[in-house]
């Protein structure tokens, strides 16, 4: 008997669960709800924070889960850039997380897995004005989740972007050390650039983001329990972890980014995909203890 089973049903949404019985993990994914992961366990216990009633609502921002962050992570400055002498607005985060993506194949050959796809549309050239394919994979593998990510450029032109992740995490606790080797962070409440020493960073107190600078392992640990130890490894590409909170709600968001937020406007990191060509790189999360 397979140790993998992938099922379907609807919560609002069509849902797909997929499930690793030997290790009591599974991962649950909404493919018309902008791709996005709503919950990740393992051990029997739930990783994830969702507010349901968000991801209920199809005009509200899912607060919760998995967020994709295409082409961009985070803001810009009111709402729009300039590219090729033209005007565009984009809502925080990009177009990948309002958009609904199509199922390529299941398999339960090598983990539980699925393969989601995006395309551009007419509506993401409203703001975005390249054609894209979005491939990714979600892998579930002896309690790890993997998501396996292809961004292909399908335009004659270099395609600018510096997509991320925005995994919410439940947690009994805001201040937290974390294990990195990053020695800098920017804090977006004050403005200013602080040595990062290993100590305890308290999101409660902090209504805005900070954001580590400088690491040079790709990978963070953290603990936002006191029993549970979460890390997440990714491609070379993610250069900054993005820190961020809600006094008095259960969660932190640990976020791999590819560039600081308003990137699109400095145009000083971003990533360009060749014509016609095809950026590939990785997350993994998993519980350590």
């Amino acid at each position: 008997m397979s140790v993998y089973e992938i099922r379907t049903y609807t919560d609002t949404y069509p849902i797909y669960e997929l499930i690793e019985t030997n290790t009591r993990s599974w991962f649950k994914i909404a493919p018309e709800r902008g791709g996005i992961v709503i919950s990740y366990g393992t051990n029997g216990e739930e990783l994830l924070y969702l507010d349901k009633a968000t991801f209920d609502d199809p005009n509200a921002n899912i607060r919760g889960g998995i967020p994709v962050l295409f082409p961009i992570s985070g803001q810009l400055t009111d709402g729009a850039y300039e590219w090729n002498g033209k005007r565009y607005t984009m809502k925080n985060h990009g177009v990948a997380r309002t958009h609904p993506w199509q199922i390529e194949q299941t398999s339960t050959q090598d983990g539980a897995a699925i393969t989601l796809t995006l395309k551009s549309s007419e509506s993401t050239r409203d703001s975005y004005p390249f054609d894209f394919e979005l491939r990714f994979t979600y892998r579930l593998k002896n309690g790890k989740l993997t998501i396996e990510q292809e961004y292909r450029n399908e335009s004659d032109e270099a395609m600018p972007m510096y997509p991320g992740f925005h995994p919410y995490f439940a947690a009994t606790r805001k201040a937290i050390a974390y294990e990195t080797d990053a020695s800098r962070y920017y804090d977006y409440n004050d403005g200013t650039e602080k040595p990062y020493e290993g100590k305890a960073i308290d999101l409660d107190r902090l209504p805005e983001s900070v954001v580590f600078l400088n690491p040079q392992k790709r990978e963070i640990t953290f603990s936002p329990t006191e029993d549970r130890r979460i890390r997440m490894t990714y491609g070379d590409d993610f250069k900054y972890v993005v820190l961020w909170s809600v006094a008095g709600k259960d969660f932190v968001c640990i976020e791999p980014w590819m560039a600081k937020t308003d990137e699109l406007n400095r145009k000083q990191e971003l990533v360009l995909v060749p014509p016609r060509g095809t950026h590939k790189t990785f997350l993994t999360i998993e519980r350590n203890q």
